[in-house]
């Protein structure tokens, strides 16, 4: 059984989210989109998973996953629906989102229910993923859109999942009346969550570090005393 921060799966709920990400640093629009995802989706409960080696970005700038990892501790602590697992860390290799699932899934109770949660830009870049096809069979997913998304692009949030889905899994999939999903014969659900999300970016952050300015809007308190007392990110 998977260890989640000191508890099993058996001691969360039935309805789970996965939340991947590289998490270099966590910060408040990560919490703020989680808090969102979990009540309106009614989940029981948020894992956060950091990649330790993410197969798609360059190693530069990224902190060891050791201190990302403590960093997503410290700013889950207090809240009783999200947790933190080392699932990622404890792979040899790249880190594969459909490795992860599997793992969760084999693991868990039979009644469990899991969702995976993942931002707009990830899901379009999908098709760069290792079977990202059978992602799609596995696990609903849960599409965040981006801070920007309301300001009118030439695309939009509802046109880019749209577009992803019908040119790399299935034209079999359709769109909801009441706009909330898009539904498949065989396949798993991919839900839209088009909220209002917090313009707060990891490399912001990162950037902010560098040029020596505060972060402490930005990120959780112990995150930020951490990365002052690590020196991380210069």
């Amino acid at each position: 059984m998977p260890r989640v921060l000191g508890r099993t799966l058996e001691d969360i709920l039935k309805r789970i989210g996965l939340f991947g990400g590289t998490f270099n640093p966590i910060h408040l629009g990560h919490l703020w989109a989680a808090n969102s995802v979990q009540k309106k989706f009614g989940l029981d409960h948020i894992v956060f998973i950091p990649s330790a080696v993410p197969p798609h970005k360059s190693p530069d700038g990224i902190e060891p996953a050791e201190a990302r990892l403590e960093m997503l501790r410290l700013a889950l602590d207090k809240n009783p629906y999200f947790s933190a697992s080392d699932v990622e860390l404890n792979r040899k290799g790249p880190s594969y989102t459909i490795d992860t699932v599997r793992y969760f899934q084999s693991n868990a109770d039979p009644g469990t229910h899991f969702f995976m949660i993942i931002g707009i830009d990830a899901f379009i870049e999908m098709n760069t993923w290792k079977s990202f096809q059978n992602l799609f069979n596995h696990v609903p997913m849960i599409v965040l859109s981006r801070p920007d998304d309301a300001a009118g692009a030439t695309e939009s949030f509802f046109q880019r999942v749209q577009h992803f889905l019908m040119t790399h899994i299935s034209t079999d999939y359709v769109f909801s009346s009441d706009k909330s999903h898009f539904s498949h014969p065989h396949q798993e659900v991919v839900y839209l969550f088009e909220h209002t999300m917090l313009d707060i970016s990891a490399t912001m952050i990162r950037k902010k570090i560098i040029c020596g300015e505060t972060i402490d809007d930005l990120v959780p308190q112990p995150v930020d005393f951490y990365i002052l007392e690590k020196g991380l990110y210069r």
